[in-house]
Formats: C-alpha cells, structure tokens, sequence
C-alpha cells in the first residue's frame, strides 16, 4: 500500500472511530457493568500481540473467561467449555468482546481492518510467505473473518491475510468492513473445528 493510501486509510480509522465513539462508549459502558455484574474483576483482559512488523503491543478485550484460568492454553472449542463466564459466550458469538480494540485502532496499534493479531510466539513460527502479514496493522476484523471464521485453520486463515496483504485497497477494505457488519447480526460459529492442517478434525 502505497504511502497516501496508507494515510488516507489511517485518516478514515481516526474518523470512523471518533464519529462512532458516542455509541461506542455507551455500549462498552454497558457490558462492562453487565461483566463485572455476572463474573467480577477484571472486567478487560489484556495481551501482547505482534503489530505491524512484529512490533509488540498489548490488546484489549473484554473478559470472556474465568480470571483463574491459563490465558495462553487452548482455545475454547465451544459455549460449553468450564473456563468460560456465564456471559463470555454470547459476548464472542457477536464478537462484542473486541470491542475495547476501538482503543488499540485510536492509538495506532491497529486498523479496522486488516489480519488479526496473533501471539508473538505464532509470528516465530511462520515461514518467509507467511511473515508478510506482518506488513500492516492488525487489524479489528480482515479477510479471514469474513470467509469462514470457526471453519478455518490457522493455515486457512493465514493464507487468506497474505492474500489481503498482496491485493490492499481502500475499495477491499470498505467490502471487509461492510461485510462484518452484517456478519454480527447473522453469526457464524466462531469455534475452531480444529485449531491446524495437522490436526484431525473435531468431532461435533
């Protein structure tokens, strides 16, 4: 992406961010009162991620699991999993729990969209083609969550942001943006059927 474009992309989150953020604040004041009602303190759940060129930056979240349990063990593979709030499941089935990172895209961490951001460890994993996502920002939502979500692999997922990364435009972006907007009334399973290629697929 070229650096005008670049700029204007990063002018539009600003914008679209500050336009929104009435709504925004009274939604996340919501939650957080409906968070700390039903499962306690903390109410946001914070994590380093890789940005943009590796660089390290911390992500926020609201809670959806209990507050005892190991941040970095596996994902949840449903609504039923013991570590999850009683309010944590419904908060991702309509990804509400990622809406604190309107905070990371104000700050500059991350865009509205682009590949979501993933464990620094992930990022060490990656081979060279793979490594390109780490081009631009992280983004709220990207091409990989409009293309299957629970479905996907992180192999899946990874080949579709590298594909974001190669073909970047304004035009894609608004498509991403509008498409997970109406994704959020019409979800799709947001569970991992399995987490790699190199796992045999999760029986239902």
């Amino acid at each position: 992406m070229s650096k005008p474009v670049e700029l204007l992309k990063r002018i539009f989150d600003v914008l679209a961010v500050v336009a929104a953020s009435p709504l925004i604040i009274v939604i996340i004041a919501f939650i957080s009162f409906l968070v700390l009602l039903m499962s306690g303190r903390p109410v946001l759940f914070r994590q380093e991620r890789a940005g943009r060129n590796k660089r390290p930056f911390h992500l926020y979240k609201f809670r959806t699991m209990k507050s005892n349990v190991d941040p970095f063990g596996p994902s949840p593979k449903g609504g039923d999993d013991a570590r999850m709030t009683s309010i944590g499941n419904w908060l991702r089935k309509y990804s509400l729990d990622e809406l604190p990172q309107f905070w990371n895209v104000l700050k500059g961490d991350m865009s509205l969209v682009g590949p979501r951001p993933l464990y620094m460890a992930q990022a060490d994993e990656w081979n060279e083609r793979q490594r390109r996502r780490l081009l631009v920002k992280p983004g709220l939502t990207g091409l990989a969550q409009i293309s299957g979500r629970g479905s996907l692999t992180i192999e899946d997922k990874i080949e579709l942001d590298v594909q974001y990364v190669d073909n970047q435009s304004l035009l894609l972006d608004l498509r991403i943006f509008m498409a997970t907007f109406f994704k959020m009334f019409r979800p799709e399973d947001i569970y991992e059927k399995r987490y790699s290629q190199k796992e045999e697929t999760r029986e239902n």
